[in-house]
């Protein structure tokens, strides 16, 4: 580790918390990846690795669910004790304009995995070693994971840290976002419950944050 601070955080809704912030050395891809650390973490932490989205965690955007899966994610965490792992791989990880070109194709009828595709990348190009290495440095060798997304838990556990458990948050539907999170649901294998592939959702939406 390279810096330790802390830091008072205070979200729109009016929650406020503090997190101890952890910068790195050292980083496999060189990256100024972040670490935030709420509660008191226990011997087992939940951990979510959250990849940076500028358009939805910092404007709001209504295009996808990343915002409120931070704000959600802030909030349990410090619940419950453990990280916040903030990763600096926009879009997954083919990069902000690159994002913003993926958009333009969606809008011409593509999926956000085939808009990606048609864009050169691969449909995720998202790399949790950088997550691993901030956890070995954090000690946390044995997580409970909050996400819906099973290759995060797959790839960590290659990586050397255990998977206790694996926490689903919640499905932050609205009508701008439901086409895509069908698109995670049946093409990405997240665990969203109560949403159909075809992006109907049979009762109203789920979002308690």
């Amino acid at each position: 580790m390279r810096t330790g601070i802390d830091v008072p955080l205070r979200f729109p809704d009016g929650y406020a918390t503090v997190a101890r912030m952890f910068t790195f050395t050292g980083l496999v891809d060189g990256r100024e990846h972040l670490a935030l650390s709420l509660g008191v973490p226990p011997a087992v932490p939940l951990v979510r690795p959250h990849s940076e989205c500028v358009t939805g965690d910092v404007f709001g955007s209504q295009r996808c669910d990343c915002g409120a899966q931070l704000r959600e994610a802030v909030e349990r965490i410090a619940e419950a004790g453990g990280y916040l792992l903030y990763l600096r791989q926009e879009g997954r990880g083919i990069g902000l304009y690159e994002k913003v070109d993926a958009y333009a194709l969606q809008d011409g009828g593509l999926d956000t995995y085939e808009a990606n595709l048609a864009l050169g990348h691969a449909a995720d190009e998202r790399d949790y070693t950088v997550a691993a290495q901030m956890l070995h440095a954090l000690g946390a060798r044995t997580v409970a994971l909050l996400s819906n997304n099973p290759d995060k838990a797959a790839q960590l556990s290659r990586l050397g840290v255990a998977v206790g458990e694996q926490l689903p948050t919640g499905v932050h539907l609205s009508p701008a976002n439901a086409d895509y999170l069908a698109t995670k649901a049946h093409r990405g294998g997240h665990r969203l419950a109560g949403l159909r592939p075809n992006g109907a959702h049979p009762r109203p939406p789920v979002d308690r944050w």
